[in-house]
């Protein structure tokens, strides 16, 4: 599904990325870990077009999307999440998630403006789907809520809800467990088993919570200081030395 070859990313004389190689198959929930300043974050934002790789390329479905723009990217069929929540702050939480389906509308603004059948056809049918993947994220009874009014660990749901109203291939996830707690963590596992299943996705995601990383995730990938220190399954992550000495020394005791 998406391949990332030989990715160097510099910030100045600061090397954030160092020749990154890791490729992601059709339908896996693929983990990027490591510890906070790994580079985990640069390469969402290389993937998703925010950033251009000082060298190396991303190939997504063996096509080329190295230099693309974030808009191309998102029609292309990625979208993401972000680790600081990015909501609009005045609108409604079925507004919000309205907002993804931007781009696969097709009347224009002279329908709009004149409020012709075609608009209302899609706002109905795009309602209706925005409603549904609330339902699926356990949302449905918040849609009429003021988006900012939710709790941190809904507000990102509420993202996850947004990104997958672009109708994506493939989702990626900064942090999607951050705020909250076991019970919420335990239930968001759930859902994105669901959404891969049901929407045919294959996703990635940046998580500290190690127990959920093990639930979630069918191969995970270790960056430390931007560079690979581990790549395989959770279970074998969590008795890798290198990998205990880097990040998980906390947790394994």
């Amino acid at each position: 599904m998406i391949a990332l070859e030989h990715i160097t990313k510099q910030f100045g004389g600061v090397v954030a990325i160092n020749d990154l190689n890791f490729h992601v198959k059709k339908g896996e929930i693929f983990g990027l870990i490591g510890p906070n300043g790994a580079g985990k974050t640069t390469a969402f934002n290389i993937i998703s077009g925010n950033y251009t790789p000082t060298s190396g390329r991303v190939l997504f479905k063996q096509q080329d999307i190295t230099n693309k723009k974030p808009n191309e990217i998102v029609k292309l069929g990625i979208a993401r999440t972000f680790q600081n929540i990015r909501l609009f702050d005045s609108m409604s939480v079925l507004d919000n998630v309205l907002v993804g389906f931007d781009s696969r509308f097709k009347y224009n603004l002279f329908e709009a403006i004149l409020r012709l059948r075609r608009f209302f056809t899609q706002e109905e049918m795009f309602t209706k789907q925005a409603r549904y993947l609330l339902e699926i994220l356990k949302l449905d009874t918040h849609q009429f809520d003021n988006a900012k009014s939710l709790s941190y660990g809904n507000q990102r749901k509420v993202e996850i809800a947004r990104a997958l109203a672009t109708n994506p291939q493939l989702l990626l996830l900064d942090e999607p467990a951050a705020g909250m707690n076991i019970t919420e963590s335990e239930e968001l596992a759930d859902i994105l088993h669901f959404i891969r299943r049901k929407f045919n996705l294959t996703i990635i995601l940046i998580e500290h919570d190690m127990k959920f990383v093990q639930k979630v995730c069918d191969r995970v990938l270790v960056l430390d200081y931007g560079k690979v220190i581990f790549e395989g399954s959770p279970q074998d992550m969590l008795q890798d030395e290198e990998v205990i000495r880097a990040y998980l020394g906390d947790f394994v005791k």
